[in-house]
């Protein structure tokens, strides 16, 4: 490719208002942060009086069990219901009803942050990582944030090119079920997943414990899952602060306030507190 190439980081709008044009913006490898704001009560929105916002990047990760990460609004520890968006997006759901997550199931698929739920294979080549056919893992998440996610994957962790497809948590045929869930980030609206794993205690536990069934070893000592674990952390779309503005009816683009920090080893950390980080460009060739 030649010439001067100008690259765009991948942006997500959450509006939650038609008063005006005003709204705030997830982005890849954001720092998030900022003050939290709250749905107006006149703008018909089904989570109207809920407040979004104000997580920052180190807060992305959550636990096996589902209900985990948020950095506020989790008062009551056995249902997911009435919760708050620390970082911009509501939750996951599953089937059963589980942790009265139907509250945000496909009902809303028309206005969740990012779009429809989606799923992808993440598989690894045996010229970067010891991996077998077998080792698989898959992520889920909205549409939005899945897709330019691959990218970052594809990039740091050698990822084989997939595209991401409709995820119906409630199907019978799912590919993935909740106990099957290896890690939770982003307040539990994004999860990583491998059908090698099956945690018992998934459908037992409440969103602040710890306790899972332990990860086979073959999916804890695994470098390639750490590289995957480790780009979902840094580089899934939060919100970022609100834009430094006093124009309101206007189309607000996201600006990038975080510093460029690329391991020594090339591949991002899975451990982000107090780390910020920048997708660089890619290569063109």
């Amino acid at each position: 490719m030649g010439g001067n190439t100008q690259f765009i980081k991948p942006q997500i709008r959450v509006t939650t208002t038609f008063a005006d044009f005003n709204a705030r913006i997830m982005d890849q490898w954001g720092g998030g942060g900022g003050k939290w704001v709250k749905i107006s009560k006149d703008s018909k929105h089904p989570f109207e009086g809920r407040t979004f916002g104000g997580a920052k990047r180190k807060e992305i990760r959550g636990t096996r069990a589902f209900g985990s990460g948020y950095p506020y609004g989790a008062t009551n520890q056995s249902t997911i219901a009435r919760r708050h968006f620390p970082f911009g997006v509501w939750p996951l759901y599953w089937d059963q009803n589980f942790m009265d997550a139907d509250e945000y199931g496909p009902q809303y698929d028309a206005i969740r942050p990012g779009g429809f739920l989606a799923i992808v294979p993440l598989r690894g080549t045996t010229e970067y990582f010891n991996v077998t056919d077998d080792e698989v893992y898959y992520a889920i998440g909205d549409r939005e944030s899945l897709l330019p996610l691959m990218v970052s994957y594809v990039t740091w962790c050698h990822v084989l090119p997939a595209w991401p497809s409709r995820f119906d948590p409630k199907s019978p045929n799912a590919t993935i079920k909740l106990e099957n869930v290896i890690q939770y980030f982003r307040a539990s609206s994004f999860a990583l997943a491998s059908p090698a794993y099956i945690n018992t205690l998934a459908r037992s536990s409440i969103s602040d414990t710890k306790e899972s069934t332990p990860l086979p070893d073959v999916i804890e000592y695994s470098i390639f899952r750490k590289c995957v674990d480790g780009v979902t952390a840094n580089a899934l779309a939060i919100l970022n602060k609100p834009p430094d503005t006093t124009i309101t009816n206007r189309i607000i683009s996201g600006r990038m306030d975080v510093d460029s920090i690329i391991p020594s080893s090339g591949v991002p950390s899975g451990k982000t507190a107090g780390t910020t980080i920048r997708e660089l460009p890619m290569k063109t060739g």
